[in-house]
């Protein structure tokens, strides 16, 4: 407490002690104060974070058992080799939907295969016995439509051998799901993000009766069948000089709990369009349980060259092989800046964004150019720029306490600023790691959706799916356009072939 002055003593050392403690109680109230500030700062910071990350008000609700037994009876599907039921199955087992006749209403479209007009025994002519007809149901844009295979049976009238056309090999055998209804649920899922249980609902206000766990099933034999071409992509884009990479969580059900635990989808991008390469673009995904360095190592085990990738430890080891060189994230720098600048209004963190807009602006003049135009340009306009935006940095860190949010960007920036150069000096490098990022935006909206994926399984089959279609969109391709072909095609398809059904030998094609 402070003295009136009616109190103080009359001795000059007495004085000098009660200043001096009055001073070491201020450094006190001082440093208490400074501490106050700084957690005053950090929770700011943290709760604009929240609120900008935070989508809506309220999450929709939805029904986690129907979205639970829809990823499981993927993953199941996925893996069963055919729709016959083992001799020792349980009764349990065994129980699936009622198989219903497809509605009268739909119009029919017939195709008749007649195994031809003379016996392919004896040379003579055949008379009909009967004819057998599969239904399949198709989906035509717009509509639901039944094609009517009928296969007349025939008899020799000279030696009674009996003829019939064989059926046509189907996507999903013994199955009633056209090529264009399978790209339909599997677009509405992964494209449009609409969860199963909701496409049933939707084709039951058509008249159309298809069980969840029916569509499930195509789902995940579908994954299964259109397996070998996801790989045909992965190839291609491993086969780069450079590629984007990136992970997102997604919840997986954790079994026997009831819970969920955090697992991770994968993606890795060949996007060479910025600098005019005639190269198609690409990205894979993979699912996995978690996000140990041994994933990224077994994903990336084929590949050498450069990856554009965020910090993270995991990739560290693939950069210790000498095989994998990294490429730092400009868009990460720029991002905590944002996040700072957003939170406390600083005027350092506004100066670092305009900064490094000024390098975005070169980038953008170099769109479309060659690599040896990019460096010649980068060289010229935006080294002097990353050079000086370095040595400002350096200069502002030591006005600001260490502590702070802007001290935290500010050391980010100047730790991946190395990693970050090579893109200066090579033309087929870009700036950032946006188009891992943007092939991410997919996931993140399916993921508000289905919230989690129901199994080990059921996130490999996304993965798949998710690789074909983010595929065909990067492409210009029509993804149901495209996978309606392709399933049409694949099951009778050689697999040392599979490279011509790539969605760029579509395009090629179908121009």
């Amino acid at each position: 407490m402070f003295r009136a002055p009616s109190d103080l003593p009359s001795d000059i050392v007495e004085l000098q002690a009660i200043i001096a403690l009055q001073n070491k109680k201020l450094s006190i109230f001082e440093a208490e104060i400074k501490e106050r500030d700084y957690r005053i700062e950090k929770l700011r910071h943290e709760l604009a974070g929240l609120r900008r990350h935070r989508f809506g008000s309220r999450s929709e609700a939805l029904d986690q058992l129907e979205l639970t037994l829809e990823e499981e009876e993927i993953a199941q599907a996925a893996a069963a080799p055919s729709d016959d039921a083992p001799a020792n199955q349980t009764k349990d087992e065994k129980r699936k939907p009622r198989r219903k006749p497809l509605p009268e209403h739909l119009r029919r479209n017939d195709q008749v295969l007649s195994p031809g007009a003379a016996c392919s025994a004896c040379g003579g002519s055949l008379k009909t016995l009967g004819e057998d007809v599969t239904e399949e149901l198709e989906y035509v844009p717009g509509r639901f439509v039944v094609n009517r295979i009928i296969r007349p049976r025939m008899a020799c009238s000279c030696c009674e051998q009996i003829c019939q056309a064989p059926l046509p090999s189907r996507p999903i055998e013994k199955g009633r799901p056209g090529p264009g209804l399978l790209a339909h649920v599997l677009v509405n899922k992964y494209a449009d993000h609409s969860p199963l249980y909701r496409q049933s609902q939707i084709f039951e206000r058509e008249g159309i009766d298809l069980d969840r766990s029916t569509l499930a099933g195509w789902v995940g034999k579908s994954a299964a069948l259109l397996e070998p071409l996801a790989d045909a992509i992965q190839r291609h884009v491993l086969s780069g000089q450079a590629i984007f990479a990136d992970d997102t969580p997604v919840g997986m059900l954790s079994p026997g709990a009831g819970k969920t635990r955090t697992a991770r989808l994968w993606a890795y991008v060949r996007d060479e369009r910025p600098w005019a390469s005639p190269s198609p673009p690409a990205a894979f995904y993979r699912f996995s349980r978690d996000r140990k360095g041994e994933q990224p190592t077994g994903h990336l085990k084929d590949y050498s060259g450069w990856m554009h990738a965020d910090g993270y430890s995991g990739f560290n080891d693939l950069y210790r092989s000498g095989r994998i060189r990294e490429v730092a994230c400009m868009a990460h720098i720029r991002r905590k800046f944002v996040d700072v600048f957003k939170s406390q209004g600083s005027a350092i963190a506004e100066e670092a964004i305009k900064r490094i807009a000024s390098l975005y602006a070169v980038e953008q003049q170099g769109r479309g150019l060659s690599p040896d135009e990019r460096v010649q340009l980068r060289q010229a306009r935006a080294r002097p720029i990353l050079d000086d935006l370095e040595i400002w940095l350096q200069d502002q860190l030591p006005k600001i306490s260490g502590k702070s949010e802007l001290a935290k960007a500010i050391r980010y920036g100047l730790t991946r600023m190395k990693k970050l150069r090579p893109y200066l000096d090579h033309g087929f490098l870009e700036a950032d790691n946006n188009t891992a990022e943007r092939s991410m935006r997919c996931v993140a909206l399916g993921r508000k959706n289905y919230l989690f994926m129901g199994s080990e399984g059921g996130g490999k089959s996304a993965a798949i799916a998710y690789t074909l279609i983010e595929t065909a969109k990067l492409n210009g391709v029509d993804p149901q356009a495209w996978l309606t072909d392709v399933l049409s095609r694949i099951a009778d398809h050689k697999i040392n072939r599979i490279d011509e059904l790539l969605p760029w030998c579509y395009a090629a094609c179908a121009a």
